[in-house]
């Protein structure tokens, strides 16, 4: 008989785990466990890792002003990132879109319009993810398959829609909050002061100082952590979502 192990790192919320009801998800002969805390259900957060392993993410939805910098500042520093794009980005700024994925960026969608997961039927969702997906595939001839909600607003509906059409639903751990009258200050503080391994780091693309920080939060973050892609930092399969959206890989015995 095998029995999944699950570790958890945070033990403050050891009354809510207690309580949690564990949901098993059967996808192509993969097994998921995802805890529903109060009935909801939880996407990835962030990953429990022994090593040192973090993953740096933009989100794409307002213009591609700052694009051409956070590229060279990527490449020359050598460092793995993941990009969310709406899909109306991707057909508005397709050689931007061209650049990133030319570059070896991970691309990830962010809805195809920045629409309210939360206010949708499962095929309305399935619809907009497919649509969004078609415009990256016009530019990178490759399927996405991880995605991020506009906002980060989910329910239940949209996380198991997501996990039962195969896709990852990728949130985030660390907000760099580097959007309208953020100084280049306070977004290096917010990251670097919160930012441990597994954790999903977010930024964005458009705004007025990410790319001028990014070059100090890379290295500063580079002298702990090896910056990796979000599909190299996740498990695929044979994990649990604790109640805090950490993903662990369960021990087989």
């Amino acid at each position: 008989m095998r029995f999944y192990v699950i570790r958890i790192k945070y033990l403050l919320f050891a009354a809510a785990i207690a309580v949690a009801i564990p949901l098993i998800c059967l996808t192509s002969g993969k097994t998921v466990v995802t805890f529903l805390t109060g009935g909801r259900e939880v996407p990835i957060y962030s990953v429990e890792r022994g090593d040192n392993k973090i993953a740096l993410t933009f989100d794409s939805a307002w213009n591609d002003d700052d694009i051409d910098s956070i590229i060279k500042t990527l490449v020359s520093k050598k460092c793995k990132a993941t990009f969310f794009v709406t899909g109306k980005w991707a057909e508005q700024y397709s050689s931007s879109l061209n650049k990133l994925y030319r570059n070896g960026f991970e691309i990830g969608t962010h809805s195809y319009n920045h629409d309210d997961y939360t206010k949708m039927s499962s095929d309305e969702i399935i619809r907009d993810i497919e649509k969004a997906e078609a415009a990256v595939m016009r530019v990178t001839g490759k399927r996405p398959e991880l995605m991020r909600a506009p906002s980060g607003a989910y329910n239940d509906t949209v996380v198991r829609t997501v996990e039962q059409s195969g896709r990852k639903y990728i949130q985030w751990s660390v907000d760099g909050i580097d959007y309208n009258d953020a100084s280049a200050e306070e977004i290096y503080n917010r990251v670097i002061s919160k930012a441990s391994s597994g954790d999903i780091i977010l930024l964005h693309n458009g705004t007025a100082h990410t790319a001028e920080v990014l070059p100090q939060i890379i290295e500063k973050l580079s002298e702990s952590y090896e910056l990796v892609t979000v599909s190299e930092l996740i498990y695929k399969d044979n994990y649990t979502i604790d109640y805090a959206g950490r993903q662990h890989l369960n021990e087989m015995y």
